[in-house]
């Protein structure tokens, strides 16, 4: 298992960071990024896990139960 952290400064780098990011693994952003138009389209429907950073119990429950699954699911 690893984690991969993306610190991307434009909309465009999304594009590529799905390019590099290996097979299996699971996609975490920002709750935010869901409400850029066809972007946001394409991140929910790629299967991104959003998380709300402006409430922390509620992100630590969904990182929580991800990596629960990801357990179960054995994946990255």
């Amino acid at each position: 298992p690893f984690v991969i952290v993306c610190n991307h400064q434009a909309s465009l780098d999304l594009m590529g960071m799905v390019e590099v990011i290996p097979e299996r693994c699971v996609p975490i952003a920002k709750r935010e990024l869901l409400y850029l138009g066809t972007v946001g389209w394409a991140c929910w429907l790629s299967g991104i896990i959003f998380i709300d950073r402006h409430c922390r119990d509620t992100a630590i429950e969904v990182i929580s139960r991800t990596a629960s699954a990801m357990r179960q699911e054995n994946v990255r």
